[in-house]
């Protein structure tokens, strides 16, 4: 049976990294953030006090940085210069972060080769803001995950909360609105939805039913 490529497109928040993980567990294909990535970038350049309009700088961060992803129970662990930062760059600060350095050219550039090397034969589940558009317009099946802002932002919440964050509510729906605005508004690969891609709204329906829906267009894709 032919293995090709799944792309899931959209916002924070909208549950692209569970739903990806399960879909790969399902069809025993490579599960790939490559939003974490961005994530890590942006951890390094924080690391090293690099200034995001630095173009030179991020270029040397780019060329020097080492990511790895090592498999974990389904899903990834996400190795920056041999260090586990799985946890590190999940937190709201790294949020906003990956959001601007996503932004610029140059980072895009060097992770763009990363992230088609890594899904070019097929295979994988890749999740982002920018898959079904710019890193494999010609996937066989493509989604944009969505939700509602209010719903976005309590998924996030608990998320947070739950690993004994100090957040609220209120914040972090606006941390998402925020990112949003960023993520559909920057010049380069901004966030949106393929013409081909197919619109899955989880805001009322769970993770098992989002899979599932997305099974079925997946079969039909890999049975023609």
């Amino acid at each position: 049976m032919k293995k090709i490529i799944v792309a899931i497109d959209g916002p924070s928040g909208s549950g692209k990294s569970t739903v990806a993980k399960r879909l790969a567990g399902r069809l025993g294909y490579m599960y790939i953030d490559t939003g974490a990535m961005y994530r890590a970038v942006a951890l390094q350049a924080k690391r090293d006090n690099i200034d995001i309009n630095d173009s030179a700088s991020l270029i040397r961060l780019c060329e020097s940085v080492r990511l790895e992803f090592v498999p974990d129970n389904g899903g990834l662990r996400t190795i920056l210069n041999g260090e586990d930062v799985s946890e590190a760059i999940r937190t709201p600060e790294m949020s906003m972060a990956a959001s601007d350095i996503s932004a610029r050219k140059e980072v895009r550039q060097a992770l763009l080769s990363l992230q088609r090397r890594m899904g070019e034969n097929g295979g994988v589940v890749l999740e982002g803001r920018d898959v079904g558009t710019v890193i494999f317009p010609n996937a066989e099946a493509k989604f944009f995950l969505d939700a509602s802002l209010e719903e976005r932002g309590k998924r996030r919440y608990k998320e947070l909360a739950a690993k004994g964050m100090d957040v609220t509510l209120e914040q972090t729906i606006e941390d998402v609105r925020k990112r949003d605005i960023n993520d559909s508004s920057r010049e380069i690969a901004p966030l949106k939805m393929a013409d081909d891609a197919v619109l899955v709204d989880s805001t009322n329906i769970g993770v098992e039913e989002v899979v599932e829906k997305m099974i079925e267009v997946v079969q039909d894709k890999i049975g023609r």
